[in-house]
């Protein structure tokens, strides 16, 4: 089973960034996911896995994207 991740998901990781924070907003996802630092503003770019693996938990959920037709 695929962990769903989506954008604007507010995570926190088991390692602060060197700023301090520990908080993170998701903002691209797909194979590579995209974070964003909440104390600096920092962006930094994970495979999947790794993504998983420094993630601890959850604050908040973001929005559900609906799938575009076309």
């Amino acid at each position: 089973m695929v962990e769903q991740i989506l954008i604007g998901d507010v995570i926190t990781t088991r390692k602060p960034h060197p700023c301090g924070s520990s908080e993170w907003t998701v903002i691209r996802t797909g194979a590579d996911i995209k974070i964003r630092c909440s104390g600096c503003g920092r962006i930094v770019m994970l495979d999947r896995e790794s993504f998983l693996r420094r993630r601890k938990a959850v604050i908040s959920r973001g929005i559900e994207q609906p799938e575009s037709c076309q």
